[in-house]
């Protein structure tokens, strides 16, 4: 990334929040990274496409990267209060917001818990309901292993920040969360006032028949299905290596929705 401007950490809800502010715009887009990743994991290629066009807030969650731990479990919510938190340190009053996997759902939270600070909505492959997954993901949950997590992942975790015992913490709390994860209810949902755009892969984690379902509860939202696996239409690092035009294709489309 070359599009950096500053960094830091800001103190939000108990936790020490990491932040990173790219480019320049007047509306500010805020990217909220998927489970188990950093801000390079999940955005590495897709942020600088934007930041040539935005000022681009990239955040790292409870846990993850190098934003710290509080004692308390991992929900959606809770990263919600956690980004509204760090906008209120940052001064900024209103914005734009990405949020990947699970970053796509505490973007849904967000716009549901602080409409005052939301603008427009990009979900990229989240969720709102258990059946939005694909078959077997929870069975799978409940029986992964650290060893499961992708090398990549880990790798990126200590990059960034080199405690063993903080990556072992954090894939057990997002583990917890997802084998917890409870329904959002339509009503919720149906109450997000804020222009939406949803994306989503063909052949995702999160299944296009829901994301569709979940695009037709938010009123003049968008929704794009993109060929492809989780991440892979964005050149997220998870993901397979794809066709280089992608994230780009990707990035125009995310623009244009922007710029209505």
């Amino acid at each position: 990334m070359t599009t950096l401007k500053t960094s830091g950490h800001a103190p939000v809800n108990g936790i020490s929040m990491y932040y990173e502010i790219h480019g320049e715009g007047k509306m500010p887009l805020v990217l909220i990274h998927g489970g188990g990743s950093t801000i390079e994991t999940s955005f590495g290629v897709l942020l600088p496409l934007l930041a040539a066009n935005h000022k681009v807030i990239a955040v790292e969650l409870q846990a993850h990267g190098r934003t710290t731990d509080r004692n308390s479990p991992e929900t959606f919510e809770q990263d919600a209060d956690d980004v509204a938190g760090l906008l209120q340190y940052l001064k900024v009053e209103k914005v734009d917001i990405l949020g990947f996997s699970n970053g796509g759902t505490t973007t849904l939270q967000v716009a549901i818990r602080h409409p005052q600070v939301v603008n427009k909505i990009v979900v990229m492959a989240g969720a709102y309901k258990r059946d939005g997954f694909m078959n077997g993901f929870f069975d799978f949950m409940q029986t992964a292993t650290f060893e499961s997590m992708p090398q990549p992942l880990k790798d990126a975790y200590l990059k960034v920040t080199s405690n063993k015992d903080g990556l072992l913490n954090m894939f057990n709390k997002d583990k917890q969360r997802m084998i917890d994860f409870k329904d959002i209810p339509d009503e919720a949902i149906s109450s997000i006032k804020a222009l939406a755009l949803f994306m989503v892969s063909d052949k995702d984690v999160i299944t296009a028949e829901h994301t569709l379902a979940m695009s037709r509860l938010v009123a003049n939202s968008q929704l794009i299905v993109l060929p492809g696996t989780h991440g892979q239409f964005f050149g997220e690092m998870g993901s397979p290596d794809g066709d280089n035009a992608m994230p780009r294709a990707t990035a125009i489309l995310i623009g244009e929705f922007l710029k209505r």
